[in-house]
């Protein structure tokens, strides 16, 4: 019978910030069980494993982000769209570290399917429909914006610009000026 109080969403939520404080690597149903003061056992008629958990927190992040990102965009283009759309990312994953990082969880196709994670596509593709990119640059542009914030705030939280000047927050900026200024000139020419 399952504990009166906890429900699958309670508990992915909590996975959730747990994932925050300790790391999304550290994110068991042992350690949730922890957490709410019960035994592990308690919390298998919601979960089926950790893996499962960790798939739920996946889902979450991606929902979350998509969310924000979608906030962000309302009514932006170009570059402010741009602009909008990684300091939304920036900024999730400054906020919850462990939440990002799940939302990296390869997911089964068939749950990335039904995921947030098209919006996210979906969002990007729109942004770049704005630099009148034709098939196949969009398609990787889609892939070099992802690579670029994630790989920058990667770094970012891992303290990698922590000793060196300038800011990193100048950094940023300019990174994402370039990305306009080079999505805005697609073909180079010469």
């Amino acid at each position: 019978m399952a504990r009166a109080g906890l429900t699958t969403e309670r508990l992915v939520r909590a996975g959730a910030e747990l994932a925050d404080e300790v790391g999304f690597e550290q994110v068991t149903v042992s350690a949730l069980a922890r957490r709410f003061d019960v035994k592990a056992a308690s919390l298998y008629s919601h979960l089926k494993n950790s893996q499962d958990l960790k798939t739920r927190i996946a889902l979450l992040a991606l929902e979350e982000l998509a969310d924000r990102a979608a906030d962000a965009l309302a009514g932006r283009a170009g570059r402010d769209a741009l602009t909008a759309f990684a300091n939304v990312y920036r900024d999730y994953a400054r906020e919850h570290p462990g939440r990002y990082a799940a939302a990296r969880l390869r997911l089964d196709p068939e749950t990335a399917a039904v995921s947030a994670g098209g919006r996210h596509a979906q969002m990007t593709r729109a942004i770049l429909r704005g630099y009148d990119l034709p098939e196949p640059d969009q398609t990787h542009a889609v892939r070099l914006l992802g690579g670029v914030f994630h790989g920058y705030v990667s770094l970012e939280l891992a303290g990698g610009f922590a000793h060196s000047a300038p800011d990193s927050q100048e950094t940023w900026t300019w990174i994402l000026d370039r990305l306009d200024t080079m999505l805005r000139t697609w073909p180079p020419t010469g």
